[in-house]
């Protein structure tokens, strides 16, 4: 008999909650004290903030009431992070090749997925990627726009290089390709109204 899966509980990100968040992505900020700060800071920023700083300038955000993203509960635990803001809260998507914007449009993205261990393939992060395209849209969002990684059919992704999230998540949630500015990096975006249920 095939085990139920944990339902899973999706919340923004908030004072009350930082302590979860600080417990899910460890002494390290997930990897190397990047605290989810990478794509919010230009390459010199992040440098000289690398670790315990950019765990205060995350926790001053989050103070701040900033819009920074989601966590995904089961059992009461926090188990994955979805970082979702409009787009000019990302100093650091400013100059990439790949998410060079392709319109004016009213933007969100959704610039980084980490899940604890335990519960990879287990769809939590599909369910935090459609959770935070319709937290977007609940907030004035007109399109959420994201970048992750298109993985070759019969490679295994490694955890650490795909923060971004890989391609299959957004598919589900009915994210559609709208240019390709790198080789392996689709930009995929989704629009108010159309995104899915898909399972998985």
């Amino acid at each position: 008999m095939a085990k139920r899966r944990a339902k899973t509980e999706i919340a923004p990100l908030t004072p009350e909650r930082w302590d979860d968040f600080v417990d899910l992505l460890g002494p390290r900020g997930a990897c190397g004290g990047c605290w989810c700060m990478t794509s919010r800071l230009t390459k010199r920023e992040f440098a000289a903030k690398k670790g315990e700083k950019n765990k205060r300038a995350m926790h001053e955000l989050v103070k701040r009431g900033r819009p920074t993203g989601l966590l995904a509960y089961r059992e009461g635990r926090a188990v994955g992070w979805c970082s979702v803001a409009p787009r000019g809260e990302f100093a650091g998507l400013a100059k990439s090749r790949f998410a060079k914007p392709v319109d004016a449009a009213d933007a969100w993205a959704i610039t980084c997925l980490y899940v604890d261990k335990e519960h990879r393939a287990s769809g939590v992060a599909s369910e935090l990627v459609r959770a935070a395209a319709a937290h977007a849209f609940a907030r004035g969002a007109e399109c959420v726009d994201a970048w992750p990684h298109e993985i070759t059919r019969g490679k295994r992704a490694i955890d650490l290089f795909v923060w971004m999230g890989v391609r299959p998540c957004f598919d589900r949630a009915g994210f559609t390709e709208v240019a390709r500015q790198t080789p392996a990096r689709p930009y995929l975006r989704a629009r108010r109204g159309r995104t899915s249920r898909k399972s998985g």
